[in-house]
């Protein structure tokens, strides 16, 4: 074998090993990316069964339902954005600042028969605090156009009408 040609076999190996090293490394960083969804967008987007993803939004006044399952504290409890609605279970301890009303942001997985499975929720710092996602969702709704003032008061997400714009 010639010079030249053992130098193209190099090259080759490399290629074919960078190659399958990059895909192993994307196919990886798939199954491990977790992406938002409002529950509104919920109904356009489904993910696929199984699929983990974030649910955010605003904890409906009245929804919060606890419990126990199997000794452990479990809870049910609807997120909205103003326009859908999503019910949520949890088993686990909420965090202390989780209430209705206010802001949250679940990751679990949307159940057959529309239910989320949250695995873990995170409940808003304070109360000027408002979760990017949840913020853009608001807007995108037309429910909150940051130009014009703070976002709408919590205790009124349940009652918002889809406001219409343009001509």
């Amino acid at each position: 074998m010639t010079r030249k040609r053992r130098r193209l076999w190099l090259l080759l190996a490399c290629g074919l090993g960078l190659g399958s090293a990059t895909a192993l490394a994307l196919l990886a960083f798939r199954d491990n990316l977790v992406f938002f969804l409002a529950p509104s967008e919920l109904a356009s987007k489904a993910p696929a069964p199984g699929r983990m993803f974030r649910l955010g939004g605003l904890v409906e006044q009245g929804s919060v339902r606890k419990s126990t399952d199997e000794g452990h504290p479990a809870a049910k409890f609807r997120v909205t954005d103003g326009a859908a609605g999503v019910e949520v279970t949890y088993v686990g301890i909420l965090p202390d600042l989780f209430r209705e009303g206010q802001g949250v942001v679940t990751l679990g997985t949307l159940q057959a028969d529309g239910t989320f499975r949250a695995s873990e929720v995170l409940a808003k710092h304070d109360e000027t605090y408002m979760p990017k996602e949840v913020a853009e969702a608001l807007k995108k709704t037309g429910h909150w156009n940051p130009a014009s003032g703070p976002p709408p008061p919590a205790a009124t997400w349940n009652t918002m009408q889809v406001k219409k714009t343009g001509g």
